[in-house]
């Protein structure tokens, strides 16, 4: 073959490749690729730009099988499309162009019950928009406490003074060096030994990205089958990945809802006690008292307790058992007259060492435990019961506010108080009823295994080697 046959029959093969290129893109732009977002994930759907608004409904419905569902252009619900013969999709939407989906209770496809908006014709998309999703906004209808609406009106930034080597300028000037920080600062609370933050810096440091807090909301951890699933016989015939919970793994929290817990008076532990050191029984009581701003922690909360509730139980040395409190409801409303309410609870451990020197056992440590698997599934059940109101909670509250103090023997063998609050994810495990205690480790906990009549997704903790 020479030269010329050669180049003939390349130039033949490059023609019929750029034919087949130009066929399959001719094919392609008859479709528009347009991709919708779900709570089960991101959903594609191919149709003619040419095709109305109707049509797309259709389409969408048929291929995700919903009912009763908005479509939207932005993440946060703003701006709906409505049902339109007229309206065309290569109008508005484009190829590649990501739609939103939100289920509606109680509906089919949304429409526009307005025919002079269901006929409108134009580029623009700006339509009024009929339903906003209040998911991801501030509830203004959540009563919160008094503390967290006067934190909330705080800036909550750290003023720093003029740094006499580093600062160049006036004095009334600021720079990098002496300009206020905020209050989840990293190396400020290194310098602190803060360990935690305050939940209102952690609200702070949610909305300090680039959307400034346009989607901060906090939703509580689900550890049960969602109810409602129509695709396969329920639980335990079947489930599937919409209706099952995501695995838990355990993490420490890294923000706190009560930063201290201070007595008014050191006489109200102490006649707290008196029971204890009279019968050498373990006691267990309400804490009531107020919440206030902690100046020591940046937007920090105080539990301040000003008096004990002791119920009707029964003790021995290593163990408490509540009886039924009648006068329960009288306590509650007294503490309300008086400006109070039930803050936490409050127990003792304490063992006798030397009755001479008025000495007791260190039971508890970084060699032991803080806290039992049966304190804590005891705190998770009463903070369950003390939720705390918060216009980002997605149901209105989010966490709590109640306290668990702990009165034992510290390492110089005197009878000292510790504070705890249990996170979120033990909330939820104890709320979902998926942990037990030991018999024979105190310390350690049980995770429940998955029956017929309750399945428990998986737990898992992850350990980091300091080395």
């Amino acid at each position: 073959m020479s030269m010329c046959e050669l180049e003939s029959l390349l130039y033949r093969k490059r023609n019929v490749v750029y034919a087949f290129v130009r066929h399959r893109l001719m094919l392609m732009c008859k479709q528009s690729l347009i991709r919708v977002q779900t709570a089960e994930g991101i959903k594609r759907i191919e149709i003619s730009p040419k095709a109305n608004l109707k049509e797309l409904f259709e389409t969408v419905q048929q291929t995700l099988k919903v009912d009763g569902f908005g479509l939207f252009k932005e993440r946060n619900f703003l701006t709906e499309l409505h049902s339109s013969h007229s309206l065309k999709i290569g109008s508005i939407l484009k190829h590649g162009d990501m739609l939103f989906l939100k289920k509606i209770a109680g509906g089919s496809i949304r429409r526009t019950s307005t025919t002079a908006i269901d006929d409108f014709e134009s580029s623009s998309t700006t339509l009024p928009p009929t339903s906003v999703s209040k998911l991801f906004q501030p509830s203004a209808a959540v009563v919160e406490d008094e503390v967290d609406q006067t934190l909330s009106k705080m800036d909550g930034l750290i003023e720093r003074a003029r740094d006499p080597k580093l600062c160049r300028h006036n004095a009334n000037g600021r720079c990098v060096h002496c300009s206020p920080i905020e209050p989840y600062d990293d190396n400020y609370l290194k310098e602190q030994k803060i360990k935690h933050l305050s939940f209102h810096s952690f609200i702070r440091k949610q909305k300090s990205g680039i959307d400034r807090g346009k989607y901060v909301g906090f939703d509580d951890i689900n550890c049960r089958i969602k109810p409602g699933c129509r695709e396969h016989p329920p639980w335990p015939k079947g489930i599937c990945s919409k209706c099952q919970p995501s695995a838990v793994t355990l993490n420490r929290q890294i923000y706190r809802h009560v930063d201290n817990i201070m007595f008014e008076n050191p006489t109200i532990v102490e006649r707290f006690l008196d029971y204890w050191r009279t019968t050498a029984h373990q006691r267990m009581g309400f804490l009531y008292g107020t919440y206030e701003v902690h100046a020591d922690v940046p937007l920090g909360i105080r539990a301040t307790v000003a008096a004990i509730y002791e119920p009707p139980q029964e003790s021995t040395r290593d163990s408490i058992r509540l009886l039924d409190d009648e006068a329960i409801a009288e306590v509650d409303e007294l503490a309300q007259a008086l400006g109070l309410k039930k803050v936490g609870w409050i127990f003792t451990d304490l063992i006798t060492d030397d009755p001479a020197i008025g000495s007791v056992k260190q039971l508890r440590g970084i060699e032991t435990h803080f806290l039992t698997a049966q304190e804590c599934i005891t705190a998770g059940e009463l903070q369950n019961r003390h939720p705390n109101p918060c216009k980002y909670g997605s149901s209105g509250y989010f966490g709590s506010k109640f306290v668990t103090v702990c009165v034992t023997g510290d390492s110089s063998k005197q009878v000292h108080t510790e504070g705890y609050a249990v996170s979120a994810q033990c909330m939820a495990l104890v709320r979902d009823n998926c942990l037990i205690p030991t018999k024979d480790a105190p310390e350690l906990g049980y995770v429940r295994e998955s029956t017929d009549k309750q399945y428990v997704p998986d737990v898992y903790y992850k350990v980091s080697d300091s080395k």
